[in-house]
């Protein structure tokens, strides 16, 4: 009866959660003109794999294993989940058939059905099989698939990315590499700034400095200053170079409560 309420809760839960997903991913790329709801490194990561089902599928794939042992190992999803695994398989699924975006990731109708499908298998499976397995053999699988899942998403996806980013132009590469070190030195992870970089570089070589270019652009810049004062950065950066750091400074980030030594 447990495992009963289980599949069918997850099914639930799966439904809604893929739904509402699938939708929100494909209204990104319709926004501002239609309001979007959904993360931004979505939008980026579902642009990176540029329509490519085998992509999609891939890049699901790789944050499956650590979703699923945080499943097994703490009961909880991750979210990894709705953010990445469902929208990219999604989209693989659709790009199958048909590899028009215009009529298939853009589309937020079939976005939100396929999404509901994969949400009720991801989700059910994950719970299901979590469930099921001994807590000796939950311990066992967490102690592995962890370890595995981190080495897959650094040091292996940002090389990946970092890839595409080359691949793709010489200004792309160039705003990739730039901000993916900029991304690994400040938040521990370069993914968010490559791919940050291909959409800068991207849109530059298609529309040139238009003014939604030095926007997106202003706004990265501004984002990483602000990621990199918060995280203290500034501080850290200069214990790097054996310099003590200023009193000022020191109260300055005390104001917005972000304390550093």
């Amino acid at each position: 009866m447990h495992t009963l309420n289980i599949l069918f809760e997850s099914i639930v839960v799966g439904a809604l959660v893929g739904f509402g997903v699938g939708a929100g991913a494909a209204r990104m790329f319709h926004a501002p003109t239609i309001q979007a709801m959904g993360a931004f490194r979505t939008f980026g990561e579902l642009n990176a794999c540029e329509g490519d089902p085998i992509a999609h599928f891939s890049f699901g794939l790789g944050f499956l294993f650590n979703s699923w042992a945080s499943v097994v190992g703490a009961g909880a999803f991750t979210q990894d989940v709705e953010h990445r695994i469902i929208p990219n398989w999604s989209a693989a699924a659709l790009l199958f058939r048909n590899r028009n975006v215009a009529e298939t990731l853009h589309n937020p109708q079939k976005m939100a059905f396929v999404g509901m499908v994969i949400g009720v298998i991801v989700v059910t499976v994950m719970n299901t099989t979590a469930a099921a397995i001994p807590q000796n053999l939950q311990q066992v699988a967490t102690g592995v698939l962890v370890p595995a899942a981190n080495w897959l998403l650094n040091p292996v996806m940002p090389i990946v990315f970092w890839m595409a980013a080359v691949d793709a132009g010489k200004r792309s590469g160039t705003w990739g590499t730039v901000l993916g070190g900029l991304g690994q030195l400040i938040m521990g992870n370069a993914v968010p700034g490559i791919v940050l970089g291909i959409l800068i570089g991207k849109g530059v070589d298609d529309s040139g400095w238009t003014r939604i270019t030095k926007t997106l652009a202003a706004a990265v810049i501004i984002l990483f200053v602000l990621s990199g004062f918060f995280r203290g950065f500034d501080a850290q950066l200069l214990h790097g170079f054996n310099l003590s750091v200023p009193h000022w400074l020191i109260s300055f980030h005390k104001i917005f409560g972000s304390e550093v030594k």
